[in-house]
């Protein structure tokens, strides 16, 4: 108890404390005053200098300036021993240290003395221990428990009771956690997850009311992001023990862990705390057990100023008002559940609710604005209607009592499906639909489709480990498709039931779907095929070639697909030639008139021989019928050529997803050298009289990536004007869409508004004229008349055409509008709109207004640099600026990987000359500092373009200068 009031009555951290941590962590480098200021520091390395003072002690030494001058130099001598003891990979560092966390320049109040011990003598003395303990790891040959990637078995987390404190106006927090822990195994060490936090106090003590267990000292590990405890003697092993500890840190300025965001309401900036800690970012808001298969009960608490509000995962109980104008909330216990879906913030937002049929309370929390507009009012409803749909189909209840949406301006992914605290970025669930497309409501209703199936697949089975968060986000996947008509028929929901409140690893999975098999007669061992499809890299390319010297006979072979086959894999032992799939070939044969009914053969080897009966000589073969397989299928010419015959005909007798499913194989094909430049660019000759969307939307998708090849080469408008040729008499016959502000979105027809728009979207990107003009007219009436009568459904494509037509004026005007607006979707598509300019004066400005986050959010900063890259007149403007803020960018985002990894792939994907793949291998030589594994991707994808450029770019402009002049 004397711990806990301690705690509370401690002053909060100030403003001047924050700044001198910030100086530590930035290397003691001061940053000149600036609006971004704060997010350029480079980040900690855990073999920076981190001094432990005692505040006391050094206003205690300031008494003259000789005795300051010896209490410096012993620090650095210190420091020295710290480091060095750091560095080593099997022992931890000296006791009581706490490395490059918050709050490791000063010695905090009320920290035991017993856990303080400086001085020559004790580091002399806590040397010797750790050397000895060394020693000890070395002759067992065992690395320590704190060096291992993984935490050590013998602990078991039961319980955690959380209490937080949030001083929201210097972004720091406090915090108490007890554990309640299940020994399994006796030892003198617990292990657990804890960074960039500073520890006060530790506490170990047997059953919570027993007398404690002596600490021998403890310790913060970076490598490995661990706190180490070390006792005086064992736990015993089926006993429980309770392990408090007290600690602090900061309200990141990052994107992970406890972090904070701020939005501006009638010219006031307010601000925000929200956490992300998917995958592993728990143990940076508190010391726990931070992997998956560790579920626990939790009970949180959270103290903070009354003028704002705290949500967590479960409802409030009871809230405590205090007589200084804070107020601590009490939430119920959570069912047993992961770290990485625990869930809290601390806002101002107000929110709207519905209740579901089974009394779910379902609210909706935003800015007020936002909420007074009735942004999320689309959001709260198709939630209330999903969770009844789930809940009817899975046959398995919502498992909490309700369910907050909190839609927040800053988050590093879409939307973190936090159980009972799904939190959104504002722009994947604030919908005003008086100016929101349809493309724009069905990426939202899409993003919460899937964020709410991870309320039963996530949040109530989980994946025991990392390897299988594919069976989450599969299932989430193949729901935002079926929405709430369509489910697999084959699928059995014992799957849920079994592994309710618990982890599941892909063998439970196939296991269920053997026995759900057996039970119709069908005995298939899925864990043998399945497993070859989820532990190898890629998938397969099927070809099928006729047999000319016997009738009725094809040869079916397989292979990894690659895009750039010249490159080598970095283990010999997983060369291409290694790879083998089980695979489910659907096929039928088709001529003029009439396709047969699908067989499916299952292609189990490198090359096989099949007899396919009623194979005529005019007949054609199809494969992956309806594209239900997982990979790509290649044919022969002769086949592709009798395909490509029978679209120009009649494409109707081959199904819409079969049509699409040809153009996307075909274009991928030829891009990684499997077929003729010419095949694709032949197959999309039939479009002209294509009416349905997906086959234009597969030719649209395949011809970006193409097209970015090309628009720097000098023949590029031999390209660009055979693709013109085939979308100039669709867009003839679509017309523009008339505009419908006063109309429901959901009223209007999905599939032929989606197809006029992506046909409008090819004709301006290839340059008709008709439809430049109808974008410069539209631009200049919203300009002269201030009033936007933009269709909405083509917005920012008009937005974007009108940028890079027009003059400088009109990138102006788009500017201005960005900063008026306060409706996310808009924003989005005029900040987008700017970055199709083709002044490299006015791309230049807006790429460094991106790093001020005053202007430009943090996220949309990186879609900033992202689409001046696909901009040919802005891709080397990118590059540069990337290559030249990349420690800015890097100390940012920090360890929100994804983030790199988006931006690095997005800056990266068309560069595809000889000189950028140089420049490319020259930056990461000397700055990938974490982010190893996204360029290498990035060198694979340039090695790939660069190959492309070198042997096939000439054989398609030859075929295209005949194809123009025939």
């Amino acid at each position: 108890m004397a711990l806990e009031e301690k705690r509370e009555k401690r002053p909060p951290v100030t403003p001047m404390m924050i700044e001198e941590e910030a100086a530590l962590r930035n290397g003691s480098r001061g940053l000149p005053p600036g609006p971004w200021a704060e997010a350029a520091g480079p980040r900690p390395r855990t073999t920076e200098r981190h001094i432990a003072v005692h505040k006391r002690l050094v206003l205690g030494f300031a008494v003259s300036i000789l005795a300051l001058l010896a209490v410096t130099m012993i620090a650095v001598l210190l420091s020295v021993r710290f480091e060095e003891c750091g560095a080593a990979a099997d022992g931890p560092p000296r006791a009581g240290g706490n490395g490059s966390l918050p709050g490791a320049a000063r010695q905090p109040p009320g920290r035991p003395e017993e856990e303080v011990r400086g001085g020559e003598a004790a580091a002399e003395e806590e040397k010797e221990e750790e050397e000895e303990e060394e020693e000890e790891w070395q002759r067992r040959r065992e690395l320590p428990p704190w060096a291992r990637p993984r935490l050590p078995r013998h602990l078991r987390p039961l319980h955690y009771n959380l209490m937080l404190s949030a001083f929201m106006e210097n972004f720091t927090f406090s915090g108490e956690v007890n554990v309640q822990l299940e020994v399994h195994n006796a030892s003198r060490y617990i292990v657990l997850h804890a960074h960039r936090m500073h520890i006060e106090a530790v506490r170990v003590a047997e059953d919570k009311l027993a007398g404690g267990v002596r600490v021998a000292r403890s310790f913060l590990y970076p490598q490995t992001q661990v706190f180490v405890v070390v006792l005086n003697r064992s736990l015993e092993a089926q006993r429980s023990y309770n392990l408090k500890i007290i600690y602090n840190a900061l309200i990141e300025n990052e994107l992970l862990g406890f972090f904070r965001s701020s939005y501006v309401l009638h010219g006031e900036r307010r601000f925000l705390g929200v956490t992300q800690f998917s995958p592993t970012h728990a143990r940076k808001a508190f010391p726990c057990f931070d992997e998956p298969i560790y579920k626990a009960t939790f009970k949180i608490s959270i103290r903070h100023q009354a003028t704002y509000l705290s949500l967590s995962n479960m409802p409030v109980e009871t809230s405590v008002f205090e007589e200084d104008g804070w107020v601590t909330d009490h939430f119920s216990q959570t069912p047993l559940m992961s770290t990485y879906y625990l869930a809290w913030a601390v806002c101002n937002f107000t929110y709207r609710e519905t209740v579901t049929k089974s009394g779910v309370v379902v609210r909706l929390y935003a800015r007020p604005d936002a909420i007074r507009r009735g942004s999320g009012d689309y959001a709260l409803n198709i939630t209330r209607r999903l969770i009844e749909f789930y809940e009817d189909y899975f046959k398995v209840p919502y498992s909490l009592p309700k369910l907050d949406l909190l839609a927040v301006p800053k988050h590093p992914y879409a939307a973190m499906e936090n159980w009972g605290l799904s939190v959104f970025v504002e722009q994947r669930i604030l919908l005003d639909p008086s100016i929101s497309s349809i493309s724009y409501l069905l990426d939202v209703t899409m993003v919460i489709v899937h964020e709410l199936c991870h309320q039963w697949f996530g949040d109530l089975v989980t994946p025991v480990w990392w390897e299988d968060v594919w069976l989450k986000e599969g299932f989430a996947h193949y729901f935002e498709f079926v929405g709430t008509d369509y489910l697999y028929p084959g699928w059995n929901m014992d799957y849920l039931t079994i592994h309710k409140y618990g982890n599941a690893a892909r063998n439970d999975l196939w296991n269920t779907l053997s026995k759900a098999l057996k039970r119709v007669g069908k005995s298939v061992n899925i864990r043998e095929v399945m497993d070859q499809w989820t532990l190898q890299m890629g998938y397969p390319v099927i070809t099928i070639l006729g047999n000319e010297t016997t009738d009725n006979v094809i040869v079916i072979s397989q292979e990894r697909f690659v895009y750039d086959s010249d490159a080598k894999p970095k283990d010999p032992a997983l060369g291409d030639s290694s790879y083998l799939w089980q695979i489910p070939l659907t096929i039928a044969v088709g001529n003029t008139s009439h396709i047969s009914s699908e067989a499916i053969i299952w292609v189990s080897n490198k090359s096989e021989h099949h007899r396919i009966p009623a194979l005529e000589e005019a007949s054609w073969l199809l494969g992956n019928i309806n594209q239900t397989g997982y990979f790509r299928v290649n044919y022969d010419i002769r086949n592709w050529r009798l395909l490509i015959n029978q679209l120009t005909r009649n494409h109707e007798v081959i199904s819409v997803s079969n049509r699409a499913g040809l153009i996307d194989d075909a274009f991928n094909l030829a891009r990684a050298g499997y077929l003729p430049q010419n095949i694709p660019l032949e197959i999309i000759r039939y479009l002209s009289e294509e009416k349905d969307f997906l086959p234009w939307h597969a030719a649209s998708r395949a011809l970006y990536p193409l097209d970015k090849l090309l628009d720097r080469t000098e023949s590029y408008n031999i390209f660009n004007e055979y693709i013109l040729r085939q979308v100039a008499s669709m867009y003839l016959k679509l017309g523009w869409p008339t505009n419908n502000l006063n109309k429901s979105l959901v009223q209007a027809s999905y599939q032929h508004e989606e197809l006029r728009r992506e046909v409008i979207m090819l004709a301006c990107s290839f340059g008709n004229k008709h439809c430049h003009q109808q974008a410069a007219t539209l631009i200049s009436d919203w300009i002269s008349s201030n009033r936007n009568r933009i269709p909405l459904n083509v917005r920012d494509i008009v937005y974007c055409t009108g940028v890079s037509l027009m003059d400088e004026d009109v990138w102006e005007f788009i500017w201005m509008k960005f900063h008026s607006t306060t409706a996310v979707s808009e924003k989005k598509i005029l900040l987008e709109a700017l970055t199709c300019s083709d002044d490299r004066n006015l791309l230049n400005r807006l790429l460094n207004l991106s790093l001020n986050s005053e202007v430009v959010l943090d996220q949309d900063a990186i879609d900033v640099i992202i689409h001046v890259a696909r901009n040919p007149h802005g891709r080397d403007l990118a590059w540069k600026f990337f290559r030249e803020k990349w420690k800015i960018l890097n100390a940012r985002y920090g360890e929100a990987l994804f983030m790199n990894s988006k931006l690095i792939s997005g800056v990266t994907e068309f560069l595809n000359t000889e000189e950028e793949l140089r420049e490319l291998k020259n930056f990461i030589r000397s700055y990938e500092e974490g982010a190893a594994a996204s360029f290498s991707r990035a060198v694979e994808t340039v090695e790939a373009n660069v190959r492309w450029q070198r042997l096939y770019k000439e054989e398609l402009f030859q075929w295209l200068r005949k194809s123009l002049t025939h």
